[in-house]
């Protein structure tokens, strides 16, 4: 690297032959306007252009529209508020490429640490030297992607919900998760939405440390950074936001229920949420943006009475893609045909679950998911799995003869 202002400048501007010729993008955070204006200035004559001044702290909530803007380095003031600056700092850096610079005129260790940690690039003490701010940009444009990534595309997201409670969607849901993740060999994430009570950590045997009470408790917080830090990994390769362990009312909007709904889709292919079977003010923001909705009902008057209900309600139109999963199935239950079941509904079944009591409460008992082991449920959850991720069913396996039965 260069050892002065000078021969730093001359990398940036001596011809078309340089390393890189990009006048960096800046924007500055800095509520004090004195201290901002000697950043400013110390740029001046620099190879970048200060394309916007923010005058005071932005809302956590504003950084994806900052991040729009596509700025190559973003500066950011600590001494105003330095709390909330290292927590822009984290979101920034949590969502974004982009080379975050802090400057402070208090230059300790502690905080130097936690600037670090929360992804800034650079640490410029007061008063800041034209030439200490041009090397920084140097390895600013070095670290600059010479073709910025297109924005990515939201991962799919599938909601399990039930038309009446212990009708078997957490089971369902939880498995379909795991073979969902195994057969697609992309990135996972079961939601356990079924609150306050939801099992998805017992279910599948794993001790977790944060909840979905969490991310909605820290909502304005949310980010990707933030997310990835209460997630728990299965040993099958599925990431798990599970319920919290307790009982924990949670009141949870509209509008904190899209954001998770979005932050986990910006990080994860698949998003699979168990909604349980309350269908509260939320029922209808958890079914918007979802690839598929798959209503879990068994075969009983006051389940087919529910199911006809939401179906009618939140299903007349062709999106979400709405499949329904007859649960715990055996032909002619109640002396109720197929036909009937149909008509009741307003459409087919799309899947049918064989009724296996044993195995079930086996799996559950002993805290082994049923994705794990071989059974008639594994095999139709893996179909739906499957289909779910565009993949070719799988032909059947044919069963064995067993001396034993």
């Amino acid at each position: 690297m260069p050892g002065n202002g000078d021969s730093v400048m001359s990398t940036f501007t001596h011809g078309p032959d340089s390393l890189d010729v990009h006048v960096l993008s800046v924007a500055l955070i800095g509520p004090q306007e004195q201290h901002r204006k000697a950043v400013a200035s110390a740029l001046a004559g620099s190879q970048a252009n200060v394309t916007r001044e923010f005058t005071a702290y932005p809302d956590l909530d504003d950084v994806p529209a900052i991040l729009e803007a596509g700025y190559d380095v973003i500066i950011v003031d600590l001494d105003s508020d330095p709390e909330h600056a290292l927590d822009l700092v984290e979101h920034i850096c949590g969502n974004s490429p982009v080379t975050v610079m802090v400057y402070s005129s208090h230059a300790d260790s502690e905080l130097l640490v936690r600037c670090m940690r929360a992804g800034a690039r650079e640490f410029l003490s007061q008063p800041i030297a034209a030439s200490t701010i041009a090397e920084a940009l140097v390895r600013a444009s070095v670290r600059r992607p010479t073709v910025r990534p297109a924005k990515k595309t939201l991962g799919k997201l599938f909601v399990f919900t039930g038309a009446k409670g212990g009708s078997g969607v957490s089971t369902l849901a939880n498995n379909f998760a795991i073979l969902l993740s195994q057969e697609s060999h992309k990135n996972t994430l079961l939601l356990d939405l079924d609150l306050p009570l939801g099992g998805a950590a017992l279910d599948l045997g794993i001790t977790t440390q944060f909840s979905t009470a969490n991310a909605l408790q820290n909502i304005s917080r949310l980010d990707s950074n933030f997310l990835s830090k209460l997630l728990t990994k299965h040993s099958s390769g599925l990431f798990v936001l599970s319920a919290p362990d307790k009982y924990t009312p949670i009141h949870a909007s509209n509008e904190d229920i899209a954001k998770l709904l979005t932050v986990a889709r910006q990080d994860f292919d698949y998003v699979v949420v168990d909604a349980g079977s309350s269908v509260g003010s939320t029922y209808k923001t958890l079914l918007e943006g979802s690839a598929i909705v798959y209503l879990v009902t068994q075969v009983s008057i006051s389940e087919l009475r529910n199911s006809n209900r939401l179906i009618s309600e939140f299903f007349t139109l062709p999106s979400p893609k709405l499949e329904i999963v007859l649960n715990r199935f055996t032909q002619n239950t109640l002396g109720i045909d197929e036909e009937n079941i149909t008509k009741a509904l307003t459409k087919p079944a799309t899947w049918k679950i064989p009724s296996d009591y044993g195995t079930v409460q086996r799996a559950q008992n002993t805290a082994t998911p049923l994705a794990l082991g071989d059974s008639g449920i594994t095999e139709i959850l893996r179909q739906m799995a499957r289909t779910a991720c565009g993949l070719p069913a799988v032909a059947g396996k044919k069963k064995r003869f067993n001396l034993f039965g």
